[in-house]
């Protein structure tokens, strides 16, 4: 890898009259997120000009889109998402779920950090300012990266935790949202398994049953991907992708952002999930879904 060459490759792909956007995608899929930062940085200090500038300058659409986002270090692209899911026309509160839902703490409060550097307000802040009731309990308990980590599994605490999630919803009339929220936003991953075994047990449904039937709306979806993520996250981005290309219409922040956050970290686990679930690939997906230079781009970051 050297950081000059894929800088001047990238140079003459946008030099002159007409953009050789094979080249640009070429160029930037075959390289990590921290290769690009490097040619990010050699591209201003050989040509003097800045890269994202000049891509922009170039390229338009969902494609620029994409674009911009492989050129964007992971954590600072969490964070932009955060903030246009947060400020932008309207709440995208499957945006803010998402990305709080499947985050390790470690990550989140990267987030967190770089948030309040980019934006001098906290995400906590943002958060609350424009979102309301439970749902915003719930991702303010999230956006506190403080889950347990470990994989220690108390199997009396198990036992109690199904119990008090069976009383909170199913056994009583209304139901306890604080009850779901602290348990389903606090324990581990190992631990959290072991209350869906027990709380089926008890319950005689699958604890997505019971949140489906006692919760609506963005509480409903929010505690839904913390059990989906605490089970199988590919799966839970496989349904992710699917729902943004599915039906009329593509949900194209949502797949850009999946596609880009994913392609190194469990894009091939994703792919499987993908086809195990809904019987077609994801390749065959977005070749159907999306055309031109944002589907070539998209595909390549299939590939993981």
């Amino acid at each position: 890898f050297s950081a000059e060459q894929e800088a001047q490759a990238l140079r003459k792909a946008m030099k002159g009259f007409g953009t050789d956007e094979d080249a640009i995608i070429e160029t930037l899929t075959k390289l990590n997120v921290s290769q690009r930062q490097q040619v990010l940085i050699t591209y201003k200090s050989t040509i003097g000009r800045d890269l994202i500038d000049d891509l922009k300058s170039e390229l338009s659409g969902n494609f620029e889109k994409v674009i911009i986002a492989l050129m964007t270090p992971t954590t600072m692209y969490d964070v932009h998402e955060l903030r246009r899911a947060l400020k932008g026309a309207g709440t995208d509160e499957g945006c803010l779920i998402e990305i709080l839902a499947s985050r390790t703490n470690a990550e989140i409060r990267h987030i967190n950090e770089n948030y309040k550097l980019q934006y001098g307000s906290t995400l906590e802040d943002d958060i609350v300012s424009d979102t309301s009731s439970m749902f915003r309990r719930v991702l303010v308990s999230l956006a506190t990266g403080n889950r347990d980590e470990g994989t220690f599994v108390d199997e009396a605490l198990a036992q109690q935790d199904a119990q008090c999630l069976y009383e909170a919803g199913e056994k009583k009339w209304g139901t306890d949202e604080v009850q779901f929220m602290s348990i389903l936003c606090t324990r581990n991953r190992c631990h959290l398994l072991r209350v869906f075994d027990v709380y089926r047990v008890i319950a005689n449904k699958d604890i997505t049953e019971s949140i489906k039937s006692e919760m609506s709306g963005d509480l409903e979806d929010a505690l839904l991907a913390v059990v989906k993520c605490m089970r199988n996250k590919p799966a839970y981005f496989a349904e992710r992708l699917y729902k943004s290309m599915k039906g009329l219409g593509t949900d194209d922040s949502t797949l850009i952002r999946v596609m880009v956050s994913r392609s190194e970290v469990d894009m091939l686990y994703i792919r499987r999930e993908f086809l195990a679930t809904y019987g077609k690939s994801l390749h065959s997906f977005i070749k159907g879904d999306c055309s031109g230079d944002y589907r070539k781009v998209l595909l390549r970051l299939c590939g993981g």
